[in-house]
């Protein structure tokens, strides 16, 4: 979870259907969760995507994330950062420079 409940424990309950329009009752059970999809820099590398989303509200943590991050998409416009800040630090390791 993130927002307001982020690290703690959130109820979250089942809603049952049950359908009148069908010949034979029967019950179902559906959970209010909004499906997602993500995957990790590490786990996308050599993988090209069609859009690619990338959240930037903690920092980047390793040398060349960011660029692996935004190499993955196939067009430009396919790509969106969120970020509170307008300046990113890409971590260099500046030995490897050397």
């Amino acid at each position: 979870m993130t927002g307001i409940a982020k690290g703690e424990n959130v109820f979250i309950p089942k809603i049952p259907l049950i359908p009148s329009d069908t010949p034979f009752s029967f019950k179902r059970l559906r959970l209010p969760v909004k499906l997602s999809f993500a995957m990790t820099i590490n786990k996308s590398q050599g993988q090209t995507l069609n859009l690619v989303g990338l959240n930037l509200e903690q920092p980047i943590f390793t040398h060349a994330q960011l660029y692996v991050g935004c190499s993955r998409v196939g067009i430009s416009n396919n790509l969106y950062t969120l970020s509170p800040q307008t300046d990113i630090k890409n971590i260099v390791y500046q030995e490897a420079l050397q």
